[in-house]
């Protein structure tokens, strides 16, 4: 949506979903010029414009003035009252935060430590804020008495180097200027004229020989400078520093507070390069428009008003009316509600810190304190260090009771970060698999971002494919890994009560523990699926390049089978043991999915797998495996399988590993039994083995007479039912997928029968495999060919009741 206030415009396709914490605010200022201030919220398409509180606050003029001194080059610029200001950054140096209620126009300001650049350059000092004295061209309007009672100050180090200096570095946007005021008041001189020092706005001298005292006439009187600034360099920082004059013979150097806001551009705009007459829809039918008329408590004057927007995520949902269908909403009067002020302003969307999340009382796993997270990692020693990721490093640790556990701390400054932390712990809070990586519990004390999660001994998958020096996995080993990872991707898709997309599935993010057991983690980029009345969800493209869905990335439409895509990117990855991209490959081998899938369409995978599993693997079960890999791949969504068929068929390469040793390569013309095994007739049931004499046998012999001739009787059956399977199959191409399997069964049964085996294991499990297959047949092909489902499954049946005992 976009918002606009009369000739300036504050916000522009702006969406709440880039802002994941609890709420978020924002500040401005203008000039009001008439009686009536109007502010103007035009939703974007689809979407539904909405604000949870406006309050609006009459300022002096002086609290912002017409003229400031330009840095950079250095000359007075003049017309700030016609302009527009967000405020980015309000901060009181050296003190605790400030909040709304002990500022007379409501403002908070923030506490300034996570922007120093160097910590121990700088000393707090305060004194009772009773001591200021304020002098007539500065009020409490212009910043509370608290403000100037407290510094950040270089202290008696008695440092002579002129380069060192106490610094603040600020993240701004650099295609706008910025309005700078800088706060200051000597409470740290005994004297006057002692305390002379210079003050820096990037790398520009914007006070030289600073000497307070000789301006003020007296210790603790606030003054203020303002400046006008750009960003630094060109880049996306802004410095502001204090540091020693050189020919002064303190060394000290003081900032009491801060203040920096964006400055409207040439179009009037706060957000991007749209003016107001190209936002506002020139006809009010073609657009739903929102308007907010506010009085002005000082008539036809003009007065600068401070307007507060709060955005909470509480109506964060898509509209469902029509376009036309607009509703004005009514004037309001001009009275704000300070309560309100207080509890929405103490946290910015700037401030980047857990603290703006309300989960203590969410019932989200364990809350951890601080110092429990402390003596668990020994106060994150490095040697502890599992891994390092986007949201933050990774330590093993080792909670009271003895419990090994995965500590993952975030960085707090990272709006992302607290979108995936927030995001991660209520995905996981919801799920419990053996295959999905539990979450223990987590800790937002002291403004962190920790989680804490089972420990998985072995690490992530890659490192078992390349890059290390750990032993080679089996390509057994490889497939189970491939299918517990499955199982998770598919409880995400079909086990909760609204589907969850994973959005980042890749080796790194597949956990393995002591036992190789794979378990799906990392979930801070996970999104809730589409609903029963939708095919997709929109959403901006995130996810990790290499195993991004290329029609995701294309048309930002998330489904389940961007999931497998990736996917199947993971198994070409497990295949071949080489990174997703590799840009220093040539230009046709840069791409894992494109190279591997041109030597699958060869039906030469086997040229490029791993060189550690050359005559290891079993060609069906390879096969297989490249037939669902390419599945995954494929360039559309709706021609990719679900991950419960990508399971189906991994289980199914697994089963023609564990049977190499007794199978060949299925042809889908011959039975294809074991060479060098010659077949022993059976003949024909005899009634006479299940005659027993009753006098002459005890009660566990005949019980064990019976069950022989059960065991002969389910021999004897299956050792004919295979041919006759085939021989009966529909000829039908939909039938035909299943006579490799038909053919699996009969051999194993062969080999089975001649070992005396009990059939009622081993055969059971690919009876079950042949079952299942046979189920979702009949159940998806119904509509398009009945009869020859219900053959298939009529075939299977009896394969089944065959093998139960009689």
């Amino acid at each position: 949506m976009s918002v606009v206030a009369d000739d300036f415009v504050l916000l522009n396709n702006f969406s709440f979903k880039n802002y994941n914490g609890s709420y978020m605010f924002k500040e401005y200022a203008i000039n009001v010029t008439s009686d009536v201030l109007t502010l103007t919220f035009i939703p974007s398409n689809g979407s539904v414009a909405f604000v949870n509180a406006i309050e609006v606050v009459s300022i002096p003029d002086s609290v912002l003035p017409d003229q400031a001194l330009a840095v950079n080059p250095s000359s007075p610029f003049s017309g700030l009252s016609g302009l527009a200001f967000e405020t980015v950054y309000r901060l009181n140096m050296g003190g605790p935060v400030i909040t709304s209620q002990n500022d007379t126009l409501g403002r908070t300001w923030e506490d300034d430590e996570k922007y120093l650049h160097v910590n121990s350059s700088a000393v707090k000092v305060s004194v009772s804020p009773k001591n200021i004295k304020y002098p007539a061209a500065v009020t409490p309007e212009t910043a509370p008495n608290w403000v100037y009672a407290t510094a950040q100050s270089m202290g008696e180090s008695n440092v002579t180097n002129e380069n060192f200096n106490i610094t603040w570095v600020f993240t701004v946007d650099p295609s706008y200027m910025y309005f700078v005021r800088v706060h200051f008041c000597d409470i740290v001189s005994r004297a006057l004229n002692t305390l002379v020092f210079n003050l820096y706005i990037n790398d520009d001298a914007a006070l030289t020989s600073f000497d307070m005292s000789s301006i003020t006439g007296d210790l603790d009187v606030p003054m203020y400078k303002d400046y006008v600034a750009n960003s630094s360099g060109g880049s996306d920082s802004l410095t502001v520093s204090v540091g020693p004059d050189s020919a002064a013979d303190a060394t000290d150097a003081i900032m009491n507070g801060l203040e920096i806001m964006k400055i409207s551009n040439d179009v009037g705009s706060l957000d991007g390069l749209a003016s107001v007459n190209k936002i506002l829809p020139s006809s009010p039918s073609k657009h739903m428009k929102t308007g907010v008329i506010v009085g002005s408590a000082v008539g036809a004057v003009a007065a600068v008003a401070l307007i507060g927007l709060c955005y909470c995520c509480l109506a964060s949902r898509k509209s469902k009316t029509t376009p036309n269908q607009g509703h004005p909403w009514l004037p309001l009067p001009l009275y704000g509600n300070s309560q309100t002020m207080t509890k929405m302003s103490t946290t910015s969307q700037k401030s980047g810190t857990a603290s703006c999340i309300s989960l203590a009382s969410s019932n989200l796993g364990r809350i951890f304190m601080f110092q429990e997270i402390l003596d668990a990692t020994n106060k994150f020693d490095e040697t502890l260090l599992l891994g390092v990721g986007g949201f933050g490093r990774v330590y093993k640790g080792t909670l009271e009771d003895g419990t090994k556990v995965a500590v993952k701390r975030g960085n707090p400054r990272s709006e992302q970060g607290l979108a995936e932390f927030r995001t991660e712990i209520e995905m996981l809070s919801k799920l419990r698999h053996r295959h999905l990586v539990s979450l223990i519990g987590y800790c937002d004390e002291r403004s962190e971002m920790i989680l804490v999660y089972e420990y998985m001994a072995n690490g992530p998958l890659r490192s078992h494919l390349y890059g290390t020096d750990l032993p080679h996995l089996s390509w057994k080993q490889r497939l189970e890994i491939c299918i517990g990872a499955a199982r998770g991707l598919h409880y995400l898709h079909t086990g909760a009560a609204q589907s969850i997309i994973h959005r980042d599935v890749k080796t790194t993010n597949i956990l393995l523990d002591e036992n190789f057991v794979a378990k799906v983690a990392d979930f801070g980029l996970s999104k809730t699926g589409p609903s029963l009345d939708q095919t997709h969800v929109s959403t901006a493209v995130k996810g990790s390049f290499g195993y991004l869905d290329p029609e995701y990335f294309r048309r930002q439409q998330l489904t389940e089978k961007s999931d497998v895509y990736s996917f199947g990117v993971v198994l070409m990855e497990v295949l071949c043991t080489r990174p997703a991209l590799n840009p220093v490959l040539p230009r046709e081998q840069v791409n894992i999915a494109e190279w591997a899938m041109t030597w699958q369409k060869k039906g030469m995978l086997d040229h490029i797998m791993d060189p550690n599993l050359a005559g290891k693997v079993n060609m069906a079960s390879l096969k297989k495996f490249g037939e669902t890999a390419e599945k995954c791949l494929a360039e559309y969504g709706v021609d990719r399988p679900s991950m419960g068929d990508v399971l189906w068929n991994l289980e199914y390469a697994l089963q023609l590993e564990e049977t190499s040793s007794a199978l060949m390569e299925p042809d889908d013309n011959s039975t294809n039994h074991i060479s060098g095994i010659q077949l022993t007739p059976i003949e024909p049931f005899d009634n006479s083995v299940s005659m027993i004499d009753r006098n002459s046998v005890t009660d566990d012999d005949a019980e064990d007479a019976a069950t022989s001739a059960r065991m002969v009787h389910r021999k004897m059956w299956l050792s004919s039912w295979p041919q006759e399977c085939l021989e009966n199959m529909p000829r039908n191409e939909v039938a035909s997928q299943f006579k490799i399997l038909f053919q699996a069964v009969a051999t194993a049964l062969d080999v089975l029968l001649l070992d005396s085996i009990d059939i009622g294991g081993e055969v059971k499990e690919l009876v079950d495999l042949v079952a299942r297959q046979a189920r979702r047949a009949r159940f998806e092909l119904a509509n398009d060919d009945e009869r020859v489902a219900d053959e298939v499954f009529g075939i299977i049946s009896q394969f089944e009741k065959g093998i139960e005992p009689n």
